[in-house]
């Protein structure tokens, strides 16, 4: 069962669930043993509900890298961030660092952290984004005063993680979901089927996520039913996803899209929350 937390999301992610919170808290169901997160993320979910038992992941493979590190060293990676500067010139330094893969590789874990959170926090809008060669490749964001060593949050999580038993893992989505023991709560928030052609944002990692994931994804929900496990999904209320799980709970909830860097652009949607359950 949930216990009172104070822990919060370190990081600014793309579809983050903190403003629809409100939303799905109520929508989560009352008894469940584990908690699973097959696409993390900014963790908001996990944060709100705090588990004492979970199995969380996501395909980020530096995203990972910096949850455990958080959870491990958080006080060295603290050090390391005040050491950063916030100058477009440091910036395109640190973020130029994944040009060479040579150079690239021998950075330690606890350097890879401290550039993910740097770069989370200093570039554009806090879009996570890669090119095709896993280049990451959003520019600098220019804020005059950009938190990038919050301490009191980084520890919180840190003692967070530390304090319960939370598998955190880099793996596909389908292997964390064949991880769900019986009686767990399966929560699902993958990369957004797009609204149009042109509004398609799914550059978390290299190879992206489509339709054919989508389509995959719903067949590993059918097969959490088949054993009893209870799953939430939120997406898009396109009418693919609509269609494609048209024989589950489908619950329909207003929320204002951030990721746009037009503000003009940020408009109210529908989202579709799906439940395997009522």
């Amino acid at each position: 069962m949930p216990i009172q937390n104070e822990a919060a999301p370190v990081v600014k992610w793309a579809g983050g669930k903190r403003t629809l919170l409100p939303e799905l808290m109520p929508l989560i169901p009352a008894q469940w043993t584990t908690y699973v997160e097959p696409f993390m993320g900014g963790a908001a979910v996990l944060f709100a509900i705090a588990p004492q038992t979970a199995i969380v992941n996501d395909i980020n493979s530096e995203l990972i890298n910096t949850y455990k590190i958080i959870r491990d060293d958080v006080e060295s990676l603290i050090a390391e961030l005040k050491s950063y500067e916030n100058t477009e010139d440091f910036y395109y330094n640190i973020r130029n660092l994944d040009r060479d893969a040579e150079a690239f590789s021998r950075l330690s874990p606890l350097q890879l952290a401290a550039r993910t959170l740097y770069l989370n926090r200093t570039c554009f809008n806090g879009l996570y984004r890669v090119n095709k060669r896993n280049q990451y490749n959003t520019p600098y964001g220019k804020y005059k005063n950009p938190n990038f060593v919050n301490e009191q949050t980084l520890r919180a999580a840190s003692e967070f993680f530390n304090s319960r038993d939370i598998t955190i893992c880099n793996e596909s989505f389908e292997d964390t979901m064949t991880r769900a023991p019986e009686g767990a709560f399966v929560y699902l928030d993958p990369p957004y089927d797009p609204l149009t052609v042109t509004s398609s944002f799914t550059s978390y990692a290299k190879d992206g996520f489509n339709r054919e994931h989508q389509v995959k994804l719903k067949e590993c929900c059918d097969l959490l039913t088949s054993r009893g496990v209870k799953f939430m999904l939120s997406n898009s209320a396109t009418e693919f996803i609509l269609d494609l799980y048209n024989d589950y709970n489908i619950t329909l909830v207003n929320v204002r899209r951030n990721i746009s860097a037009n503000s003009d652009k940020r408009n109210v949607v529908q989202e579709v929350v799906v439940r395997n359950y009522k």
